[in-house]
């Protein structure tokens, strides 16, 4: 992760909870990005959020019940505990081997490229970011997915608020989609993120173009 990336990670660094539901072929993004009375305040797919009251149903996503910053959603016929700040959970079927070799994403609000994905089979949250060198992960995430970190080399990262201490580690595998690749360098950071940033050791696997608000990833074989 180098400097180029600060920008990025001030922007982002901000209370959501993400849950990833398989519809078929393609995943329903759930954020839940406040708690309004008693309304969870719900982004589906990158819309603009809409207040949902406990008993009502909004593009699918049924809200149960609301406390404090937590939502209980029951979504394609199961209950989840969403909580603004919490880490992304996978809803759904199972998903085969990782053989194919092209990824296509759209962007959304604000023009960024957001994707469900699993790091070392585990469910993660990744934002796309070309000015980063390394896939970028906060700390609750690696230790919620089970990376032992702190045993890397440590590295400084230029970050918004300074210089700061993190850790570099090797992936054993990145997949999105039916995509997947394999001993990927990332580096973790000393704090919370609600992404992870998907950059160039990565990114550098697959021939990449954009077309408006399309980029395709085909992977360099």
């Amino acid at each position: 992760m180098s400097a180029s990336n600060s920008g990025l990670l001030a922007s982002v660094l901000c209370g959501v909870a993400l849950l990833s539901v398989d519809h078929g072929a393609q995943a329903q993004t759930v954020a839940l990005s406040g708690i309004l009375g008693a309304k969870a305040l719900l982004v589906v797919d990158g819309a603009a959020p809409k207040a949902v009251a406990p008993g009502e149903t909004f593009h699918g996503v049924k809200v149960i019940s609301t406390q404090n910053d937590n939502a209980v959603l029951e979504i394609a016929g199961q209950r989840q505990t969403a909580r603004v700040g919490g880490a992304p959970v996978s809803v759904g079927a199972a998903i085969g081997p990782g053989t194919g070799g092209r990824i296509v994403l759209s962007a959304g609000s604000g023009g960024h490229f957001v994707t469900q994905g699993l790091i070392n089979a585990r469910p993660v949250q990744f934002l796309v970011d070309t000015g980063a060198t390394t896939i970028g992960i906060g700390m609750l995430d690696a230790e919620r997915i089970g990376l032992d970190y702190k045993q890397g080399p440590r590295v400084q990262l230029a970050t918004a608020n300074g210089i700061a201490q993190g850790w570099r580690v090797q992936l054993s595998s990145v997949r999105l989609n039916d995509v997947e690749v394999h001993e990927v360098e990332a580096v973790v950071t000393p704090y919370a993120m609600p992404y992870v940033l998907l950059g160039n050791s990565f990114l550098t696997r697959f021939q990449m173009t954009r077309t408006n608000d399309q980029m395709v990833l085909e992977k360099r074989f």
